[in-house]
């Protein structure tokens, strides 16, 4: 928990509490009246942060609602920010085609490396907090980005760049000539449609071990419900065929204690659904625009008689290559479909069938529906 701990450490200072670091992985904090208000803790506190606690401290973590306390004391305040990293001696690239070939997989096309070339690059990092709710709770966050100036992910590099960021011991605001030379930021539109796949698929990765545990759950609980009811009906069957012709009092009596058995057990399933229901809500938390240096790779693209030009950025301060962009789909990986229209590069799945007449069609040239039988796209 030591990022947690550092970033509560600045939030506190920055609110004028005198903050002292003490063992284990905890925080001294004397408070200034608007923030003991704001917090509702006395004029002397601890906070832990680790497994291990300090003596008298508070627990303090991701759960609960710690998270929405900072929050409220920071306002807007670092909602969003730009940052600019110092230009710095390119590194020697190698073989810079093989480095295309680790970052760019086109099973349906062929490429040719055009040109290197040293350029500014505008990338964007955004930071969601995630809520899974069911018959536990989940929270987190998750990191996305997208590199704005070649529409490629950088969400696979994104721990390297942070990581990079945190090591540098200045925040360098990004200056004219950088900004101007990584060219014009992405309209909030086209990120929106950029960010939401990404988030899901994120989202997904990040609670996939919460959602087997919860089935795991669900499947014992189902089964307990089903034994017991079972062997309820078993023995409610086994009274109904002993009663015989004759004891159609007892007949009567079995046939409606069976029918309520099976109402019970319908109920039953029905609250295990409403218990286990899962509910995921995501909130956008940060966001950073870093200016950054960059190798440009620019790449010629055929299929058939088309062509077309993509950039693939080699970041200097990570040495490593985002991914390729994408028309369609979310930005993931390094495999790409170039379609036979427009060379529009997308994942395997927006080039896929329709799920109505099974023709495959590129969902970036048509995004709406199947262009054969008018079947939504989303659906194909």
């Amino acid at each position: 928990m030591g990022a947690l701990c550092d970033f509560v450490a600045d939030v506190l200072d920055s609110e004028g509490a005198l903050v002292e670091p003490i063992e284990p992985d905890g925080l001294e904090v004397l408070s200034p009246p608007p923030l003991r208000a704001a917090m509702q803790w006395p004029e002397l506190t601890r906070l832990g942060f680790g497994a291990e606690l300090p003596t008298g401290a508070t627990a303090v973590g991701l759960d609960g609602d710690w998270l929405e306390r900072f929050g409220a004391l920071l306002g807007a305040r670092g909602a969003w920010s730009a940052r600019m990293l110092a230009p710095r001696p390119a590194p020697p690239l190698g073989d810079p085609e093989r480095l295309v070939e680790r970052a760019l997989d086109l099973p349906n096309a062929i490429w040719r490396l055009v040109a290197v070339t040293p350029a500014w690059t505008r990338c964007l990092l955004l930071a969601f907090r995630y809520t899974a709710v069911s018959d536990e709770q989940r929270e987190g966050i998750v990191w996305l980005g997208l590199n704005q100036t070649t529409g490629g992910g950088l969400s696979e590099i994104i721990p390297k760049l942070r990581a990079v960021l945190a090591d540098e011991p200045d925040w360098l605001a990004p200056t004219p000539e950088a900004r101007r030379a990584a060219g014009a930021g992405v309209d909030p539109a086209s990120i929106t449609a950029r960010v939401s796949p990404l988030l899901d698929q994120a989202v997904r990765r990040e609670i996939d071990p919460f959602l087997r545990a919860m089935r795991r759950r669900l499947d014992r609980d189902g089964a307990r419900v089903h034994l017991y009811h079972d062997d309820l009906r078993a023995a409610a069957l086994k009274k109904l065929r002993a009663a015989g012709a004759k004891g159609e009092t007892d007949r009567r009596r079995e046939t409606l204690r069976i029918a309520a058995i099976e109402r019970e057990y319908a109920a039953k399933l029905d609250d295990l659904k409403r218990n286990y229901a899962l509910a995921v809500a995501t909130r956008f938390v940060q966001g950073l625009e870093l200016i950054a240096p960059a190798q440009r790779f620019e790449v010629l693209i055929r299929r058939r008689k088309g062509e077309r030009r993509i950039a693939l950025d080699w970041h200097s301060a990570v040495r490593a290559m985002d991914a390729p962009p994408t028309d369609a789909g979310p930005c993931l990986g390094r495999t790409r479909f170039a379609c036979d229209e427009a060379l529009h590069l997308t994942d395997a799945a927006a080039q896929g069938p329709c799920a109505g007449c099974g023709k495959a069609f590129c969902r970036a040239c048509n995004p709406a529906k199947c262009p054969r039988c008018g079947r939504p796209a989303e659906t194909g």
